[in-house]
């Protein structure tokens, strides 16, 4: 004679979205903030933590943030830029890290600038 043991479970379906039901409306979503503007408010946030004696130095950020001291280092030169540069980033000028450290070499201010305008940066639709 065999045994037969019977137990009931019971299932729960989940529902997939979008199977089947109308989209609900949704916001549209916020413009994408260029990653050059990030990493430049990121160095002026460092600054500050240095400033305000959070941190020792970039070695201890470095440490914090899990990167390499050089890439630390590249982050905190975009604070070399001459401020009006650095505001065109804040708002969205769109130009690829590597034009931007080609531009961080120059000590001189008008340097800087002329070498900037010379660059081929276009502005994202954020201001």
């Amino acid at each position: 004679m065999k045994d037969r043991c019977e137990d009931e479970i019971t299932l729960r379906r989940t529902s997939r979205q979008g199977a089947g039901r109308p989209k609900k409306a949704t916001e549209p979503e916020p413009p994408r903030i260029p990653r050059v503007a990030r990493l430049m408010a990121l160095a002026i946030k460092f600054q500050e933590m240095i400033d305000h004696g959070e941190v020792n130095d970039h070695a201890d950020l470095a440490r914090l943030g899990f990167v390499t001291r050089a890439r630390l280092t590249q982050i905190m030169n975009l604070t070399l830029l001459a401020p009006d540069i650095q505001e065109q980033i804040l708002r969205g000028a769109v130009a690829p890290e590597s034009s931007i450290r080609l531009v961080v070499r120059w000590v001189d201010w008008a340097s800087q600038r002329q070498i900037w305008r010379s660059a081929s940066v276009k502005t994202s639709n954020l201001a």
